[in-house]
């Protein structure tokens, strides 16, 4: 599933190709894409006609396209809200280009210039008009509004309004496996489970380590290793191991390339040379270096 460094690649190109177009038509191929939006595809598809896309914003995994009437030029009170899920892209290009086999749903621009595509093969993610509501999360330095649905989810590490000492009070509070903390996105959004494990890696710290024994300085590490590693795999357009996850042009990220721990079973670590473990965990994997990342004596999971 696209992680926060994914879907912010994904959000600066829809910067680009969206900002400031008015939207001229939308189409629901699958109404599965749009079964958040309670009101149905039709409903979906009349609020986003006649409105004018803002710049585009994310929170965590979410990404929103704020949307403006033109008739009276006032303040957005909509957006349309994005969740990639396991395979969903967001694709621009000619308006004239054949049709993709898993297309979900067309928008179309009043200039006749390159539209806008959600093609979704498994059908996990969606996309839906919500009410914008202020922000409580990200602080004064946030997106200022928020779509109501994901107005409960905490800031993510790379937002200017991100807490660190709220993070450490919350993360403190959590009784729990510190990996299982790090994907609890009401408390750190936008980690994933690769994120999450190469975090720990660059940390030093177990996934199983329990979070109310975590000292200051360890949090402030693990923020900080979080902040790097998402940040090292922005600049290389993501992490993609198919062809599901490109950016809005179709092409594919680069930092799995990089990666130091995750789906490297049995590699040598790149710091000490132990064979990389991998450990069974909320029915997915999780990789560590026993050496670099030693079991804690009580364990979390």
């Amino acid at each position: 599933m696209p992680e926060l460094p994914e879907v912010e690649v994904v959000r600066r190109g829809l910067e680009r190709w969206t900002t400031g177009r008015a939207i001229a038509s939308a189409e629901v191929l699958h109404p599965r894409a749009v079964r958040r939006h309670e009101a149905g595809p039709a409903d979906f598809a009349g609020r986003l006609a006649g409105r004018t896309v803002l710049t585009p914003r994310r929170r965590g995994k979410y990404m929103w396209l704020p949307l403006r009437a033109d008739a009276d030029g006032a303040e957005p009170g909509e957006a349309l809200l994005a969740h990639l899920g396991m395979s969903g892209q967001l694709l621009v290009g000619e308006p004239d280009r054949e049709r993709e086999k898993h297309l979900r749903v067309r928008v179309e621009f009043g200039d006749g210039g390159h539209d806008l595509r959600f093609v979704d093969q498994r059908t996990f993610g969606h996309l839906m008009v919500a009410d914008l509501v202020p922000d409580a999360v990200g602080g004064p330095d946030g997106p200022g509004l928020v779509p109501e649905p994901i107005a409960h989810i905490a800031a993510d590490p790379l937002e200017k309004g991100f807490d660190p000492d709220a993070f450490y009070r919350a993360l403190r509070r959590r009784k729990t496996g510190v990996k299982r903390a790090l994907l609890d996105q009401s408390l750190i959004s936008g980690v994933g489970n690769i994120y999450a494990d190469e975090a720990l890696w660059r940390a030093r710290l177990h996934w199983a380590r329990p979070t109310e024994t975590m000292t200051r300085a360890e949090a402030a590490r693990l923020l900080a290793a979080a902040q790097d590693v998402m940040g090292a795999a922005l600049a290389v357009g993501g992490t993609s191991f198919d062809s599901l996850y490109v950016n809005v042009n179709g092409e594919s990220g680069y930092f799995e390339r990089s990666l130091d721990a995750y789906g490297r079973r049995d590699e040598p670590c790149r710091r000490c040379g132990t064979p990389i473990r991998r450990d069974e965990f909320m029915n997915r994997s999780s990789y560590s270096c026993p050496t670099c990342q030693p079991r804690p004596r009580r364990a979390r999971y």
